[in-house]
């Protein structure tokens, strides 16, 4: 059955990612100095303000105004006619946190789960790092995009910019792009014609595959005319809005909770990044074409709540067999996840512009044990 579907990805100017891109900076800068540290940290910009806000203990005496001030001056946002830059106003209202949230964090030696919640993990044979097709080449784009204005390349670039690939599917495999829409926020000089051009020609031919694209093809550039006024100044951002392009571009569920900001014990962020881990094995061992894995904790405690693996019918092994696997062959408590999977090492101001999944992480590597013992229960299956 054919269908269309799109995912999207933003550059790191995007005002959301500006603040995902903040709070995980921040965090970064205590876990160097604490890696005990508990943060909660959201961030909100607009045009030449940003606030800093939520929960932090640690030991860290990191600089919070020249951590952000750095961070805005990484991403590009230096220059007075973008109307928000490094020099913006800066209230920071950083609070320890709660004694009650601690408390259920230390319940036991394991650590309790810092809140309650459900957590996915998805992985497919679609590309080569077993992620979405549509989602990687939304990337594809938007990484084009920074890379360009930040080599001067394309001089006329401004830090914001967004991307939406919609793919035609016959069943679960692509056939074709239908819809290529980029808009890149730029500099007040250049025509609109030569733009869309440029970025047709330096950008999109170069990122997407030659068999996807066809006559049919819809390249929607730029289509208001006129993306001068971006970022902040233009669009107020805020923590932890974007984390469909985060994950999976919506071609998995999303538990809700965001993860930039929170240190580990938070297991919206530890437990999302297990998840995948565990659907990326199950792929990654030829037991599925596509899987789903869904964790869900209640704060204080350490241990999931249930685990549940779904194949979508491709598998090999049932799915409630793969889920009693999943839970016994990862320990899946915060600590176990912090250990397992490092972390407590300051690493996330990265993702937070890349996206946390589909690079070179710790839990994007498949431990060649748990890969074997899946191909152990498929053999011990066919002989009865």
């Amino acid at each position: 059955m054919r269908h269309l579907f799109s995912s999207e990805s933003v550059t790191s100017g995007h005002p959301d990612k500006v603040c995902d891109q903040v709070s995980d900076s921040l965090l970064d800068a205590f876990l160097t100095d604490d890696p005990m540290t508990r943060a909660a940290i959201e961030t909100t910009a607009c045009p030449d303000f940003i606030h800093v806000m939520g929960e932090v203990t640690t030991k860290s005496k990191a600089d919070v105004e020249q951590v952000v001030r750095e961070t805005v001056r990484r991403i590009g946002y230096t220059k007075d006619e973008y109307l928000f830059t490094d020099k913006a106003k800066l209230v920071v209202s950083l609070h320890a946190q709660s004694p009650d949230i601690a408390m259920g964090v230390d319940s036991t030696e394991e650590l309790g789960a810092g809140d309650q919640g459900m957590m996915f993990g998805f992985a497919t044979n679609e590309c080569d790092n077993l992620m979405p097709l549509g989602l990687n080449l939304a990337r594809a784009l938007t990484t084009a995009l920074t890379e360009k204005r930040r080599s001067g390349q394309l001089p006329f670039l401004r830090p914001d910019g967004k991307a939406q690939v919609t793919l035609e599917y016959d069943g679960a495999k692509a056939l074709r792009c239908s819809t290529i829409v980029l808009s890149a926020q730029h500099d007040e000089d250049i025509s609109i014609g030569d733009l869309r051009q440029t970025l047709k020609e330096e950008v999109i031919l170069k990122c997407i595959p030659s068999p996807l694209i066809d006559e049919g093809t819809r390249f929607l550039i730029n289509p208001t005319g006129r993306f001068v006024l971006g970022g902040p100044a233009a669009d107020t951002g805020l923590t932890g809005r974007k984390i469909i392009a985060d994950t999976y571009g919506g071609y998995a569920p999303h538990g809700g909770g965001a993860f930039s900001g929170k240190d580990a014990t938070k297991v919206d962020r530890s437990a999302s990044y297990v998840a995948r881990n565990i659907a990326k094995t199950i792929v990654d061992a030829r037991i599925a074409d596509r899987c789903l894995v869904q964790l869900a904790y209640a704060i204080g405690i350490s241990k999931p709540v249930s685990v549940h693996v779904d194949c979508f019918g491709t598998g090999l092994i049932a799915d409630d067999k793969l889920s009693a696997w999943a839970a016994e062959s990862w320990d899946l408590s915060p600590l176990g996840m912090i250990n397992e999977f490092h972390l407590r090492q300051p690493q996330y101001a990265v993702l937070s512009e890349t996206g946390h999944f589909g690079g070179l992480q710790a839990w994007e590597r498949v431990a060649p044990e748990r890969r074997e013992q899946l191909k152990k229960m498929v053999w011990d299956e066919a002989r009865g």
